[in-house]
């Protein structure tokens, strides 16, 4: 009876090491958008995005805190927590989706792979699917996914005055890049 519960509790420990090598983590993920007009060019990043990413699945997770984009400008800054996404009632942005074509990834071998990505983007209290394309590139050990795509401010309810208008873009491009590492358990 003890050699069975001892190699049960080893084929559980086992497969919990397995399952941590099969996901990648970071909380120091980049989010950066840039929104061009001929009046004005406005640009944010975002250096403490949280992301994880399953290997085996394809599924990633990404969340965001709106206040941590940092911008040129303190008043541009101010405007966008403020009055465009409003970050004291949405605090956060997330992402819930998977690599579309993860069998074309091979995440122990060193290599630069084109993937599609498609999920579920909340923003604003709003959420939308979205699909992009990626890179994902595999160094040792070590894992890059990158992405670049448009949004809408519109498609997420954030309301632009009319005042402002030619001074923000219709879509706004949103690049991602992430470096990953193995997940410890």
């Amino acid at each position: 009876m003890k050699k069975i519960i001892f190699n049960t509790l080893l084929l559980v420990i086992l497969a919990t090491a397995v399952q941590a090598q099969d996901k990648f983590f970071t909380k120091t993920g980049k989010i950066s958008f840039f929104s061009s007009t001929p009046v004005e060019d406005i640009e944010a990043h975002n250096k403490t995005t949280t992301s994880v990413i399953d290997t085996r699945t394809g599924k990633m997770e990404f969340a965001v805190l709106m206040k941590a984009f940092q911008f040129e400008k303190a008043l541009m800054e101010e405007h966008f927590n403020e009055n465009y996404v409003e970050s004291g009632k949405f605090p956060k942005a997330s992402f819930s989706g998977a690599i579309a074509n993860i069998g074309d990834v091979d995440f122990k071998k060193d290599g630069t792979y084109k993937v599609t990505v498609k999920g579920n983007l909340t923003l604003h209290g709003v959420t939308k699917a979205v699909e992009a394309p990626g890179t994902i590139v595999v160094k040792n050990g070590v894992v890059n996914a990158v992405s670049t795509f448009n949004i809408a401010p519109e498609d997420y309810k954030i309301a632009i005055p009319n005042l402002v208008r030619e001074k923000i873009a219709k879509q706004i491009k949103v690049t991602v890049d992430m470096n990953y590492e193995p997940l410890k358990s």
